[in-house]
């Protein structure tokens, strides 16, 4: 049994032949068909239609009136039915015969129709969809040319500009007879390349395409689809520069925490700065006392000429000047340089530099040249504490001599050289400073110590070791200075402790010195402990003989020499 909504061919319905019976042709049909009279009543019906006239009966009208307004053969004609799975579309072909009566055959065209429609929106959304995508659209015919862009254009083209263009033509890098994916002859799928922009700018494109191939086998062109995808490449690009600089300064953090002494930290951050920089070589300035930048370490085969210290000049100072990393060019070098900071305050600078051959600095560069100052500059707050601490751990707070600890190590390291000539060692001590502290206070006081401190410093060379021992004892040692220079240096203090009665606590207890004086001979076996201990006593000689002079020690049991 025929179901009622089967759908024909295309095909026309077949004309009856002559005399035939219509209810016959009807019954024989696989589809709905009518029988309607002259008067367009409805003559008969097969099964089919039947069913189609019992869910919805109004189609018959529409069909009717449309006959009526038929004055040639009525062609084809396509009516909604409201049927029990929904609506269909019944296409209705009119078959007039001679005695004024109409059969009309129909044919279920509700899937042609459906499929004719999501055709339609379909097209409708692929072309919503490539005007308001950021990929573009494209196709090139069998000559390699674009035949189609998308409407909007591509890389800063109008479509116009671009359609019968080469797409090599837009490659940045020359590829010879490799394939791209305008002219591929295989499937492509996200496959990378640069092209220029209508301004020059590269531009990096990911490409999908297909070949098309024509009936006859040969290929006929491609088409695909490309997205711009410059700024994703350019913000990875930068990521991994972040994520180098990051690493790099991370290492040289890692390496300087892990170095205690901080010159030989700053060597070795010199070495991976230009290492990391693909610098020539590297120089780190530190701001010295006076506030000059004074060399601290290097790291190069060679200093060139133009970047020593002296030569540096006003680029140097323009460096400490700029808060941001300076670029120069001094002689054959292309300088980068930056200031280094602690606390907010300039304490030196980094410069690394190429030769002029070589690629130009970048901004990338700038930045990590800039980071790596940022920790140069705790490295030399670092350097400069540690400076302190060894001062301080080897000097005596007050005068700035060397302290007992100190000078006895130095004296040690004296008496082991193997001078062939006599050194002298002077124990000093205050006459009547206890008078001052009591009458003037510790204030004054310390001011008579300090003037002591100045007074032994005063003159003395490279060599020679002023000392406190502590309280009002001080001690100077003379290398290769025989008795009769000493005895010139004790009249030079005694001379000097004179224009200080200024401070003594009065006319009867002036501020004076007592000096003794122990000549040493090398090679005679010595101690420091033997030779402090004659200088000791020719000390309190000097100050048991009524103060202010100075006694000179004899060997061993000898009488000892007093000044007159």
């Amino acid at each position: 049994m025929q179901p009622p909504y089967a759908s024909v061919d295309t095909e026309p319905p077949p004309r009856p032949a002559a005399g035939a019976d219509p209810r016959a042709v009807l019954a024989a049909f696989p589809g709905p068909a009518l029988w309607l009279g002259a008067d367009r009543a409805l003559a008969a019906a097969n099964a089919a239609a039947e069913r189609l006239l019992d869910e919805d009966p109004h189609w018959l009208d529409e069909v009717r009136s449309w006959l009526g307004g038929a004055s040639v053969a009525p062609g084809l004609r396509s009516t909604p039915v409201e049927a029990a799975r929904g609506v269909m579309i019944v296409e209705w072909a009119a078959s007039p015969l001679p005695d004024g009566t109409t059969l009309l055959f129909g044919r279920d065209a509700t899937l042609e129709r459906q499929l004719r429609q999501t055709l339609s929106e379909s097209r409708r959304r692929y072309k919503d969809l490539v005007e308001v995508s950021s990929d573009f659209a494209w196709e090139t015919g069998a000559d390699g040319r674009f035949v189609f862009v998308t409407p909007k254009g591509a890389l800063g083209y109008e479509a116009e500009a671009l359609i019968g263009r080469d797409p090599r033509e837009l490659a940045v890098e020359e590829w010879g007879d490799l394939p791209l994916p305008f002219d591929t002859r295989r499937p492509v799928d996200q496959s990378e390349l640069w092209l220029k922009r209508a301004d020059g700018a590269a531009a990096c494109v990911v490409a999908s395409a297909l070949p098309l191939y024509g009936a006859d086998g040969q290929w006929g062109g491609a088409r695909g689809v490309c997205r711009d995808v410059t700024e994703q490449v350019v913000r990875a690009a930068e990521l991994a520069r972040v994520r180098n600089r990051e690493k790099m300064l991370g290492h040289l953090v890692h390496t300087l925490r892990n170095r205690l002494d901080a010159a030989e930290a700053l060597g070795v951050a010199a070495t991976e700065t230009a290492r990391a920089l693909g610098a020539d070589g590297c120089r780190i300035l530190r701001v010295g006392e006076a506030g000059a930048p004074l060399p601290v370490t290097d790291f190069a085969g060679e200093i060139p000429a133009e970047l020593e210290h002296a030569a540096l000049g006003e680029t140097l100072a323009r460096v400490m000047a700029a808060p941001e990393p300076v670029v120069a060019t001094l002689g054959g070098n292309r300088l980068l340089a930056c200031r280094t900071e602690h606390q907010r305050a300039v304490n030196g600078a980094v410069l690394v530099w190429r030769g002029d051959d070589a690629d130009p600095w970048d901004d990338e560069d700038a930045q990590l040249i800039a980071g790596v100052a940022d920790h140069i500059g705790i490295v030399h707050a670092h350097l400069a504490y540690q400076e302190r601490l060894h001062r301080l751990s080897e000097r005596d707070g007050l005068t700035g001599l060397f302290n007992r600890r100190t000078f006895f190590e130095r004296l040690e390291e004296q008496l082991g050289r193997p001078d062939t000539g006599p050194s002298s060692l002077l124990y000093v001590d205050l006459d009547n400073f206890k008078a001052v502290n009591d009458l003037h206070g510790h204030q004054q006081g310390d001011q008579v110590l300090k003037a002591i401190g100045t007074l032994l410093t005063t003159g003395v060379r490279p060599g020679d070791l002023p000392g406190r021992l502590g309280g009002d004892e001080f001690v100077l040692w003379l290398g290769r200075t025989d008795a009769d220079r000493a005895r010139a240096v004790a009249d030079r203090l005694l001379a000097g402790v004179a224009e200080l009665r200024h401070l003594s606590a009065g006319p009867d207890k002036p501020l004076g010195l007592s000096i003794g004086i122990a000549v040493h001979w090398p090679g005679r076996g010595e101690t420091v402990q033997e030779l402090t201990a004659r200088a000791d006593a020719a000390m309190y000689a000097a100050k048991a003989r009524g103060k202010g002079s100075y006694t000179v020690a004899a060997d061993h049991a000898a009488v000892p020499e007093t000044a007159p």
